[in-house]
């Protein structure tokens, strides 16, 4: 390629060079003094932030508003042991309720409880698939985390706890889960309920996951009120 082009031309040949001063080049005729920013006024990068923003945090008040109405709705719960409830009947002989306290009382002892209950159903079609249930009331801010610990203290007493899944809580809502565990009898199948107001927890004895969720739900509707 020649270099012919950087040769200087006369000062004659040509335009007047061009005076540099010190005053900055406008690109544009608008009044830079006179732009929103220089004004004050939000640029469109900023309003679509806050647009955001406002979103976000509309978002976040809707969901702190459900999950206050929900402990608000759940937190006041009652829980009974009716003699009869989902086909099973309350065993009140003295070894039932020796079994039913000990359990009771050592669930609460991992839990600070309002009120405690503890019992067992006898089966009226099979003596050997007695329920045992036990739990308590109080005001729980994480349902579901504080009924994975208790199934994880469980697991101390009686032996890991397998299979562990969640299921259908029913209509009172919060989280109900199921898993497999063993005792002197066998595999038996154990499920527990936790809201914002109470957590149940039963043994099923003879019975595997799916049957005892099922009946579980049916328990929890004899026995919990609000």
């Amino acid at each position: 390629m020649s270099d012919a082009h950087l040769t200087e031309r006369p000062l004659g040949d040509g335009p007047e060079p061009v005076d540099l001063t010190d005053e900055p080049i406008q690109l544009s005729r608008r009044d830079p003094e006179s732009s929103p920013e220089r004004a004050g006024a939000p640029s469109r990068r900023r309003r679509l932030v806050l647009a955001v923003a406002l979103v976000a945090g509309l978002a976040g008040l809707g969901a702190l508003g459900a999950g206050g109405w929900r402990v608000f709705q759940q937190k006041d719960t009652d829980l009974s042991t009716p003699v009869k409830v989902a086909g099973l009947t309350r065993d009140d002989s003295e070894r039932a309720r020796s079994t039913a306290d000990y359990l009771r009382d050592g669930f609460a002892a991992d839990i600070e409880l309002d009120k405690s209950v503890g019992t067992v159903y006898s089966d009226p079609a099979d003596a050997r698939r007695a329920v045992l249930v036990f739990g308590g009331t109080t005001l729980l801010w994480q349902p579901e985390r504080d009924l994975d610990s208790l199934f994880g203290l469980m697991a101390d007493e009686t032996g890991k706890v397998t299979g562990l899944r969640e299921v259908d809580a029913g209509r009172l809502g919060g989280v109900m889960k199921c898993g497999t565990t063993s005792g002197d009898g066998g595999d038996f199948a154990v499920c527990g309920w936790a809201d914002h107001g109470s957590v149940v927890m039963a043994m099923f004895p003879g019975r595997p996951v799916g049957q005892a969720a099922g009946l579980f739900r049916q328990l929890r509707e004899g026995i919990q009120t609000r």
